[in-house]
């Protein structure tokens, strides 16, 4: 058995490297750390939302791979 602590943690973790991620791609782009912070920042923010809303989308309006 697997706790919900364990899932928690791991998103947690992922949203942390996937934050990183983002902040040194666009650093590399940029060659600016506050945009890049300031990018990475904005995503932490609208990737969970925007995760929430396409989840609620499919639940609502796509049937697949749902049995009766």
């Amino acid at each position: 058995m697997v706790s919900y602590k364990r899932h928690l943690a791991k998103s947690i973790s992922y949203r942390i490297l996937g934050t990183t991620q983002t902040i040194i791609i666009s650093y590399m782009i940029t060659g600016d750390i506050s945009i890049s912070t300031l990018f990475g920042g904005l995503e932490l923010i609208l990737k969970p939302i925007l995760y929430f809303l396409h989840e609620r989308i499919w639940y609502k309006y796509f049937k697949y791979g749902v049995k009766d």
